[in-house]
C-alpha cells in the first residue's frame, strides 16, 4: 500500500471513526491484509470481519458506521454542511466510588519474581503498549506515592504524546498541537520517559480512604498477604516533592470539546477530559498476547481462558520491567531512572527485536532481553 493510502486510512480511522491513534496504527496492517484500505471498502464489508480485526464489537460497529457516513458525505452535494463533531465526554474529578475499590479493580497482578520462568517467556505486542508498560513500571519508582489509577492515566498520556509525534512525522497530523496552542497553560508539567505531559492534581482524592480494616471479612477475594502499596501507592512518603494523586490531561480532547476555532484556551476547569485509567488497563491487556513460540495448546483459547492468559503475560512483562527498574532505583535519582527506562524500551521495542521496519506491525518481545538490562548484567 502506498504511503498516501496508509495516511488516508489512518486519517479515516483516527478522525472519522474516532479510533485511538495507537490502535489505528496497530490495526492498519490487518486491514491491509483484508483488503480494507479505505472507507468505501470498509462500508461494504461484514461487521464480523471488523470484529475479527479490532477484537471489540463496539469499535467494529463504530468503524463501520463511520465508513458509511463518510461515503454518504462524498455522495452529497459539496455545499452540504457537515454536522459538528460530538463533544467528548469529560469526567468529574470527584469520584463517585470508594477510592480503595477503584484502585483494587485497576490493579495489575505480577507473578513472583521467578527469573528462570521469565527467561522463557515471549510476548507479542507493538510499540505503543510497550511504552505504556514501561511508563507504568518506572512510575512505581519515580513517583511511588501515585496509585495505580494515576500511573495508568499518566502512562496513557505518554503513549498519546508519542503517537501524535509519530503521526506528525508520517504526515497524518498537521498544524499545531493542543499543547502548542496553549490548551495546557496553567496545568503542571511532568516528564515521564522523557516526554512532557500536563497533569491535574486530585487534591480531594485519597486512595487509602475506606480501605477495609479486615480484608478477609470485607472482601473475600482480596488475599490477606496483599501488598497495598503496589496499587494504592506509598502513603506519606515524607518528601517535599511528593504530589497528590494525578490525572494525565487529554489536551487534544479538551481542544476538540471546545471547538478548534476557539481563540483562547481555558486556564482552569473542574471537569477536564483526562486519560481514563480503566481504558489504559484494558488496552494493555488486549494488546499484549502470548507468543506462539512460548508454547500453546492445539486448541485456541477463548473467552475467560484467553483473558486469563493475557493477564498472566501482561503480568510477566510488568514483572520483568519491575526487576529492571528496581535494580537501578537504589542508586539512581528519578531523572536518571526515567532516562534509563526509556533507553531500555528503545533496546527491546518490537521493531528492533523482530528486525521489521513496519511501524504498525506487532513483533515479539523476549523477556530475557529485558532482564539483560538490569544493573550488573
Amino acid at each position: 500500500m502506498a504511503s498516501t493510502q496508509i495516511s488516508e486510512l489512518l486519517r479515516f480511522l483516527s478522525k472519522d471513526a474516532k479510533v485511538p491513534l495507537a490502535m489505528a496504527m496497530a490495526k492498519t496492517p490487518e486491514l491491509q491484509k483484508a483488503n480494507l484500505t479505505n472507507a468505501e471498502q470498509i462500508s461494504k464489508t461484514e461487521i464480523q470481519s471488523l470484529e475479527d480485526i479490532f477484537k471489540d464489537k463496539k469499535v467494529a460497529k463504530q468503524v463501520l458506521n463511520a465508513s458509511k457516513r463518510a461515503c454518504k458525505k462524498r455522495a452529497a452535494s459539496p455545499n452540504t454542511t457537515p454536522s459538528s463533531p460530538k463533544r467528548p465526554k469529560s469526567i468529574d474529578i470527584r469520584t463517585e466510588t470508594k477510592p480503595f475499590e477503584i484502585e483494587y479493580s485497576l490493579r495489575l497482578l505480577m507473578p513472583p519474581a521467578d527469573e528462570n520462568k521469565l527467561q522463557q517467556i515471549k510476548v507479542v505486542t507493538n510499540r505503543a503498549p510497550l511504552v505504556l508498560a514501561f511508563a507504568v513500571g518506572v512510575l512505581k519508582y519515580t513517583m511511588p506515592e501515585q496509585p495505580i489509577s494515576s500511573r495508568l492515566s499518566l502512562a496513557q498520556a505518554v503513549v498519546s504524546a508519542n503517537s501524535r509525534a509519530k503521526a506528525v512525522s508520517l504526515g497524518i497530523e498537521n498544524g499545531q498541537s493542543a499543547e502548542e496552542e496553549g490548551w495546557g497553560e496553567g496545568h503542571p508539567v511532568l516528564k515521564v520517559l522523557g516526554r512532557e505531559i500536563r497533569v491535574l492534581k486530585r487534591w480531594d482524592y485519597d486512595p487509602w480512604h475506606d480501605k477495609p480494616s479486615n480484608i478477609s471479612g470485607a472482601k473475600k477475594e482480596v488475599p490477606s498477604t496483599i501488598d497495598f502499596e503496589d496499587f494504592l501507592g506509598r502513603a506519606n512518603v515524607g518528601s517535599t516533592e511528593t504530589m497528590p494523586p494525578l490525572w494525565g490531561v487529554d489536551l487534544e480532547a479538551l481542544r476538540g470539546s471546545r471547538g478548534n476555532s476557539s481563540t483562547e484556551a481555558p486556564r482552569t476547569n473542574s471537569t477536564l477530559p483526562i486519560f481514563r485509567p480503566e481504558s489504559a488497563r484494558s488496552y494493555l491487556l488486549k494488546a499484549v498476547t502470548k507468543s506462539p513460540e512460548s508454547g500453546s495448546s492445539s486448541k485456541p483459547k477463548r473467552g475467560a481462558a484467553l483473558q486469563q492468559e493475557s493477564e498472566e503475560h501482561v503480568g510477566y512483562l510488568l514483572r520483568a520491567i519491575d526487576m529492571v527498574c528496581s535494580s537501578w532505583a537504589s542508586d539512581s535519582d528519578k531523572e536518571e531512572l526515567d532516562r534509563r527506562a526509556w533507553a531500555c524500551y528503545l533496546r527491546v521495542r518490537p521493531d528492533v527485536q523482530s528486525g521489521t521496519r513496519g511501524w504498525g506491525e506487532k513483533g515479539q518481545v523476549c523477556l530475557s532481553d529485558i532482564l539483560k538490562l538490569r544493573k550488573g548484567q
